[in-house]
């Protein structure tokens, strides 16, 4: 007759480990596939935002372009046209498009 209990805690430390080696793979992959590029694009936003100044051209997440011409810590104030000013989040604005020449401002 076989005994079970014998043969149990030698195989028991292997399956453990032969069930978790998949799983941390998998978290490796998703790390340097998902996670990773999202940081990387976060700081760059970050710091996109932090270096705006008065002046910039700026595209918005709703699509409108604007220039900037104040600035606050949480706020822009946006120039749409010659008569149109409007304020929004900081966090509104998407990606900055071109500067215009600091001397005219």
């Amino acid at each position: 007759m076989y005994n079970f209990l014998a043969a149990e805690p030698a195989s028991a430390g292997a399956s453990l480990f032969n069930l978790l080696w998949p799983l941390a793979l998998m978290f490796v992959i998703f790390y340097f596939l998902l996670i990773r590029p999202q940081q990387k694009r976060q700081k760059q936003r970050n710091m996109m935002l932090l270096n705006l100044s008065k002046g910039d051209k700026i595209v918005t997440i709703g699509g409108l372009h604007a220039t900037i011409v104040e600035l606050t810590d949480d706020t822009a104030v946006i120039r749409v046209n010659d008569a149109t000013k409007l304020t929004v989040d900081r966090s509104a604005i998407n990606t900055v498009r071109s500067q215009e020449d600091k001397s005219e401002a």
